[in-house]
């Protein structure tokens, strides 16, 4: 199921592509299948993304520092490659579900490089250029069996229109893929005859609240960017998105994000350089990708039936604007009051005066759902029936006005039901 319609696109002008995910974008193949992972053979569990040519890489991980093998190989690869753990020049990620292969010491280590060989056998390239990520269940061993079973199976189904399957085969708790794609002309930038497309999958829907990174992302360009840059690029776009998404408040072992950039929509080009308004607008469409998938994300938390989207104005710094919003995003009072449907504005007010944020509570405005329903600090009057009938939206704003400064957030969270309990509670068993 592809992301379509987010009304987030307007912000940056650019239209989803339908259908569109990983394996959008010019250059890139991919893939999902059953390997073994898993015990329910109608489940893919391994999803394999390939460049038709070494290419440039970037990523970011979790800072964890319980951070899982995966991570820490991938890490390696990387600076291996060019010096920098954030970027290099890769040919393919793998990506398994059903185990994380996290808290698994020295033998983790072993497995990610006896993987990436097979990979790397598999697709035809050296073990240098590939980066490897899993998700699931952690303190578990990963066998390397079903990547050598699965893998040859895996590329012989790699294809442009296999990102739907690539984004079915990393899904853990989640009730649904999450991919999407956008293009644009680069034509008025001086890159006649060549449009640029961004694409990207993501998963996750608990143990979410990421740092530097989201569960798992993986994001391909066919524009021609350097590595550097596009580590650059990234960072800014999953500042602006993943990292402002919160369902549980839990950062994973494993968060990894990673972008491939080929350059195959514009063979030879001169690269985009940073500030130029090709770089520019990539950036932008970066950005409306990763914002989309991490959307996608809130609203499929564990167990959710809102997304909820916690917007704070008027704050004194960056860091107040931040704090504030997922402290409310956060609160488990808040989450469980809008699964309730109720409009409870005091837990949000409570969570505002814990975030550690300046402000004068005697200033401070809160709306739900367009409703004002506080103002200057103080109750006011509304209609509960039309709150009622508001709660019946699939989507929940809560405006905070702190009026203490210029600066300006949001944050993506969900409601917390009785199902997250469920979920998590039945996890391993």
């Amino acid at each position: 199921m592809s992301i379509v319609n987010d009304p987030y696109a307007e912000e940056y002008g650019f239209a989803f592509l339908p259908g569109g995910g990983v394996s959008s974008a010019r250059g890139f193949k991919a893939s999902g299948i059953h390997a073994g992972f898993r015990k329910n053979a109608s489940k893919p569990d391994l999803a394999l993304v390939v460049a038709d040519e070494p290419c440039a890489a970037a990523a970011a991980f979790t800072r964890n520092v319980f951070c899982a093998a995966p991570v820490q190989f991938s890490k390696a690869q990387l600076t291996a490659s060019s010096g920098s753990a954030s970027y290099g020049c890769m040919r393919a990620v793998a990506i398994n579900s059903g185990n994380a292969n996290a808290a698994t010491g020295d033998s983790g280590l072993e497995v990610c490089a006896a993987e990436a060989g097979v990979v790397a056998q598999a697709v035809g390239c050296p073990t240098s250029e590939v980066l490897v990520a899993s998700t699931g269940v952690i303190g578990v061993q990963l066998p390397l069996k079903p990547f050598e079973e699965g893998l040859p199976q895996a590329v012989s189904a790699l294809s442009h229109d296999g990102g739907a399957d690539a984004a079915l085969a990393i899904m853990t708790t989640d009730t649904r893929p999450k991919e999407c794609a956008v293009s644009f002309d680069g034509a008025p930038f001086g890159y006649q005859g060549s449009t640029f497309t961004v694409g990207g999958m993501a998963k996750g829907s608990g143990m979410i609240m990421p740092n530097v990174a989201t569960m798992i992302a993986v994001l391909t360009t066919d524009a021609p960017v350097k590595e550097a840059d596009l580590y650059a690029a990234l960072r800014g776009a999953v500042d602006a998105s993943f990292n402002k998404v919160t369902v549980d408040s839990d950062t994973s072992t494993n968060d990894t994000c990673m972008l491939l950039a080929s350059g195959a929509a514009a063979p030879g080009a001169e690269p985009f350089e940073p500030g130029t308004q090709a770089y520019i607008v990539f950036e932008r469409a970066l950005s409306q990708v990763c914002v989309a998938l991490a959307r996608a994300m809130a609203a499929d938390g564990e167990g959710a039936t809102k997304l909820v989207d916690v917007t704070v104005s008027g704050a004194a710094t960056p860091g107040d604007a931040d704090a504030a919003a997922r402290t409310v995003a956060n609160s488990p009072l808040v989450k469980t009051a809008i699964a309730g449907h109720d409009a409870n504005w005091g837990r949000i007010a409570a969570a505002l005066g814990r975030s550690g944020a300046s402000f004068a509570q005697e200033r401070v405005d809160i709306d739900i759902m367009g409703m004002p329903v506080c103002r200057d600090g103080l109750a006011l009057a509304f209609d509960e029936d039309e709150a009622l009938r508001r709660f019946e939206a699939s989507e929940i704003a809560i405006d905070v006005d702190l009026h203490a400064g210029d600066h300006s957030t949001t944050v993506w969270t969900c409601d917390m039901t009785h199902d997250y309990i469920s979920i998590n509670a039945d996890y391993r068993t």
